[in-house]
């Protein structure tokens, strides 16, 4: 299965993690996603050096280098980055119409109907003009109300959108040569920050140029506070920013259930000011994408939803029947068929969102710091797709070892061989698993590793340590 995050496309995703006993574009760059078995380490470091693991065989050593190899399947649908062939965030162009001999045809069945709907209703007609000669009521009934004095309940979705557009900004990205893409944000606080996703900004990060333009027509010129690959997560905050900005109130991700109402704000295909409903379909779902270029991945233990979402809703609110937000839609499941004339592949009813509760630890440090921070465990695994747990690998990149000297998983007695099958009350059956449900954590946040060594099970306690930066 693949993966469109806004952006880019996803490597084949690690299957859902079975569920517990007792309980998956931005706009502007382009690409398919997969939720694949590629990306980065356990340890919140690049998937080839530290604690990462590769892309390939279990017994390769990772990359050193940050970003993770390039997926083994095919690139991104489209996304934040911005390459401006198609994707989340590219502008909508109309179908080609149909040949004038195909438009001729339906003309002609539309005439025809129309005539036989006619001679009925002529017949009908007559009836009813003789009932009402005999009396003296209305054949037709008028509202008691015009449409614009109806109240609309805040709980409504007409209601929560009233209320959530004027606060949500549609975000064009351009690179210094040109090449960007639409995306959408909503405000964060009163200073003028705004959250997007980072494949939606990624082409202005060096020198490109960045506006936000509100529902009203207002646009402002912005900047990159702070952009995270990894979680796809970055802050923009607009340039002589208006004193009235209304932020969105933020929920909490954890208490959302399955079948809990959704609704989507964003600008799918250009279209600004969008607004779609639909249910959360799933949780925790593990899905693993990249900002178009090929050599980097993000990875999420995502908010699943049918709610229409398609390239250019990357970065945009996922609300809850409230109003309140409680994901950033990130990313889409796709058959890889194009549509719209563009050759981009639009909504099968599976969109994934970054979790709010995680969003907001992410944002507030990328405002506080400008660069984010990472939980790891200090190990590297592999990142083949199975179904057995996530493995820590023989050999760390370029030499290092595998578990590194004085880390989580050194202090906690993880060797390599160990295949790791829960954290917590997760089940594990990938690298790209652990890594996704490491990064909803916290550094120095306590979790339950469940392993198994020599056909044994166990169970040991880390603390989780920290990395800054993406690089």
């Amino acid at each position: 299965m693949s993966t469109e995050n806004e952006g880019t496309a996803v490597p084949p995703a690690p299957s859902a993690p079975p569920v517990p006993v007792d309980a998956p574009a931005a706009p502007a760059s382009q690409g398919q996603a997969h939720q694949g078995p590629y990306g980065q380490d356990a340890q919140g470091q690049a998937p080839q050096g530290q604690g990462a693991g590769h892309s390939g065989t279990s017994s390769s050593a990772p990359d050193p280098s940050w970003p993770p190899p390039p997926p083994p399947t095919a690139p991104y649908g489209d996304g934040g980055s911005g390459s401006g062939s198609g994707g989340w965030g590219a502008s909508y162009q109309q179908p080609a119409p149909a040949s004038g001999r195909r438009r001729g045809g339906l003309v002609a069945a539309i005439l025809v109907a129309a005539l036989v709907a006619g001679g009925a209703g002529g017949g009908l007609g007559y009836v009813l003009a003789k009932d009402n000669d005999e009396s003296t009521g209305s054949t037709t009934v008028s509202a008691s109300s015009n449409g614009g004095d109806v109240k609309r309940d805040p709980g409504t979705t007409a209601g929560v959108a009233a209320k959530a557009l004027p606060s949500t900004v549609t975000i064009e990205a351009e690179s210094t040569s040109g090449e960007g893409g639409t995306g959408t944000g909503f405000v964060f606080d009163k200073q003028g920050h705004i959250v997007t996703n980072n494949h939606v900004v990624a082409d202005a990060v060096d020198g490109g140029k960045l506006t936000a333009t509100f529902p009203s027509g207002k646009k402002y010129d912005a900047e990159v506070v702070g952009h995270a690959q990894g979680y796809d997560v970055a802050v923009i905050k607009l340039k002589n920013a208006p004193s009235d900005l209304k932020p969105l109130t933020l929920g909490d991700s954890d208490k959302i259930a399955v079948g809990d109402a959704t609704i989507a704000i964003g600008a799918p295909f250009g279209l600004s000011d969008t607004v779609t409903t639909g249910i959360i379909s799933a949780k925790n779902r593990p899905v693993a994408s990249s900002d178009g270029s090929g050599s980097q991945a993000s990875y999420m233990s995502a908010l699943q939803t049918d709610a229409s979402i398609n390239p250019g809703n990357s970065g945009g609110p996922l609300l809850d029947a409230q109003g309140n937000v409680i994901g950033i839609n990130s990313a889409i499941q796709s058959t890889g068929n194009g549509g719209f004339g563009t050759g981009q592949s639009g909504s099968i009813g599976l969109g994934f969102a970054i979790p709010i509760n995680q969003a907001r630890y992410v944002a507030q440090e990328l405002i506080k710091n400008g660069k984010p921070v990472y939980a790891k465990i200090g190990a590297s695994v592999s990142l083949d797709d199975g179904s057995d747990g996530a493995q820590i690998t023989d050999q760390g990149a370029g030499g290092a070892a595998p578990v590194e000297p004085g880390g989580p998983a050194a202090k906690a007695g993880l060797k390599p061989g160990d295949v790791i099958t829960k954290l917590d009350d997760r089940v594990i059956d990938s690298g790209p698993t652990l890594i996704g449900e490491i990064w909803t954590h916290q550094p120095g946040d306590k979790v339950t590793i469940t392993y198994e060594r020599g056909g044994k099970q166990h169970t040991v306690d880390v603390t989780l340590g920290s990395r800054v930066g993406d690089n």
